[in-house]
């Protein structure tokens, strides 16, 4: 089985660890700018996106009736 712990040895906690997270935090950034910067719906979405008027559903019919006597729960 192999450990990661022998990466310390090489590169020190204080140096490595606010290298590993300044990292994903650039990606992080960089990945948010791509989607902000290269669709249509994001900006849109910030903005509030087009109101849609809400539809409004119709109450089906019943196909057929009951027969007599028998009582709908």
């Amino acid at each position: 089985m192999t450990t990661q712990a022998k990466i310390w040895t090489v590169v020190p906690p204080s140096v490595g660890l606010p290298l590993f997270l300044g990292s994903v935090t650039v990606i992080a950034i960089l990945v948010h700018l791509a989607v902000l910067t290269h669709t249509t719906w994001f900006p849109a979405y910030w903005q509030g996106g087009v109101k849609k008027a809400a539809a409004v559903e119709a109450v089906p019919k019943p196909v057929a009736s009951l027969p007599s006597g028998v009582i709908a729960n």
